[in-house]
């Protein structure tokens, strides 16, 4: 019988943990999925365009890579939100009381970025979730829990920052909000030997990444850094922006959130000040990223963990309330973003079509379902023509896969190159093949006169002649392989087969 919130909060865990767990066989990976298990199959400092912390787990999940799968890869993402619910719980019962904890460990489960973007794909956020809900829960105990004095909490929580930088960058906004409030409490926390000393094991646990990038000239922030130069002020952005938050959010929890921060001169705080840190710990980086919506494209994931103080606001807020419109929201909330979960199940595996385009040449552009299925159907097909192409002598000995952006590249090498032991190479730009400019380092090197595949998906239209002609003495006309859905063609595969080398693709960087 479950009689106390704590219990409740652990049913609520084991129950969304399940569901996921049964949900996450039925959807291959997504873009950013299988880009991230590059990270795993070579483990670095830092990578092209994040740290590596999401690499880790993925070994991690997988058994260090002995169990692949669908499900091993999201493992670590449903771990991290269950573990991320326990933590806001804990953090929101030290601010008020566990019926509170409650009311926040629904919405954090019902939030679509917290329950089920980072919550159940594979993403670096995933990773970055575990560190940032802890470093929330350790900085109320220092606070507001008696906890000041004791050093070992104070490197804990350097630890715990300095892990959610090396999962995503943005985790040092944690310093940030957290510094901010301390300058206007109490300043002199600034300068206490637990506070200089946890700033200190943060700097240890990123030194990594700075390494990495002095020796490769900085290239992450370069990349980075050329994604914000747009000038002049861009409303659709912003728009984007905003209506993306409220998505990712869960409207009916964004609502919750605002209405919290509406009535928050009346929320009673057992805690002095504790209201306060709530807002500096996520108002701040909402703005930032407000700011950078208003002159630059964004994307709504980047500010997804400054809402989670908020969802502590917002449960409080509900646990003070006389009137029942914030629980039936909060109820509803979580069966809202269960439905999505549902629905999209359904339709990747059921749904006679595609939501993008119907032309023959880009057939299923823009059609987000694509990226979670056909991948496996098309590689066992894949192997088969490979296959023949060897038997028949169509093709030379072990030719390799060409590839001209990470994505398709992500879905290709983790389930064609991977299930036919083909090398694949990434071949183009930098800022168009990312990691595998480094994968590219440790792979076979491509041979004159050798053979490679080429394969283009219709939803992601590639000029193989035009980036891929130079190298090779002739490419035949692609072999097409459809992929259908109930029935319905949504996309095509073209395999494009080049023969003879005759000049070596330069590397993407020295």
């Amino acid at each position: 019988m479950v009689k106390t919130y704590s219990q409740k909060v652990y049913l609520l865990i084991f129950i969304v943990a399940i569901a996921k767990i049964i949900a996450a066989p039925f959807l291959e990976l997504g873009n950013d999925e299988v880009y991230y298990w590059t990270y795993a199959l070579q483990l670095d400092f830092n990578h092209f365009d994040h740290p590596p912390l999401v690499g880790f787990l993925i070994r991690l999940s997988t058994l260090n890579m002995q169990w692949v799968s669908e499900l091993s890869m999201r493992m670590g993402a449903i771990i991290s939100a269950s573990l991320g619910c326990y933590f806001i719980f804990k953090t929101t019962a030290v601010l008020s009381n566990e019926r509170a904890g409650f009311y926040t460990a629904v919405l954090y489960q019902a939030g679509v970025y917290t329950g089920f973007i980072a919550g159940f794909f594979i993403l670096p956020d995933s990773a970055q979730l575990i560190f940032w809900t802890a470093s929330l829960y350790v900085m109320s105990l220092l606070l507001f829990g008696n906890k000041e004095k004791q050093i070992g909490y104070w490197i804990l929580l350097g630890l715990l920052i300095g892990l959610a930088t090396l999962s995503k960058v943005h985790g040092l906004f944690l310093w940030a909000g957290f510094g901010a409030y301390l300058l206007f409490t109490n300043y002199k926390r600034l300068f206490s030997v637990g506070f200089i000393l946890a700033v200190f094991v943060t700097l240890l646990c990123i030194a990594p990444i700075v390494y990495w990038n002095v020796v490769y000239d900085f290239i992450t922030y370069r990349f980075h850094s050329e994604r914000v130069t747009h000038t002049g002020i861009d409303i659709t952005s912003f728009t984007t922006e905003i209506v993306g938050e409220i998505l990712y959010q869960n409207p009916l929890v964004y609502v919750l959130m605002i209405a919290a921060v509406v009535a928050f001169k009346k929320i009673i705080f057992q805690q002095k000040n504790s209201g306060r840190w709530l807002l500096w710990m996520s108002i701040p980086l909402i703005l930032i990223f407000w700011t950078v919506a208003l002159f630059n494209p964004t994307l709504p994931h980047w500010s997804g963990p400054s809402f989670i103080p908020l969802m502590i606001l917002a449960g409080i807020y509900i646990d003070q309330q006389k009137v029942s419109w914030p629980i039936y929201l909060l109820r509803t909330s979580l069966g809202f973003v269960f439905t999505i979960l549902l629905a999209l199940v359904i339709i990747v595996q059921k749904y006679p079509g595609n939501f993008g385009s119907q032309q023959h040449n880009n057939l299923g552009e823009y059609c987000p379902t694509l990226d979670l299925s056909g991948w496996k159907e098309f590689s066992a097909a894949f192997k088969t023509l490979v296959a023949q192409d060897q038997s028949s002598n169509r093709m030379g000995k072990s030719p390799s896969i060409f590839v001209g952006k990470w994505f398709p590249a992500g879905h290709l090498e983790f389930y064609t190159a991977r299930t036919t032991g083909l090398p694949l190479i990434g071949v183009g730009p930098l800022q168009d093949i990312h990691k595998f400019a480094w994968l590219n380092k440790q792979r076979p090197v491509l041979t004159i006169g050798a053979d490679a595949y080429c394969i283009v998906p219709s939803n992601v239209p590639f000029d193989v002649i035009k980036a891929y002609g130079q190298y090779f003495q002739n490419i035949d006309s692609p072999v097409v392989i459809d992929q259908k859905r109930n029935g319905v063609v949504v996309r095509h595969f073209a395999v494009y087969r080049m023969h003879g080398c005759i000049k070596l693709p330069a590397p993407a960087f020295n």
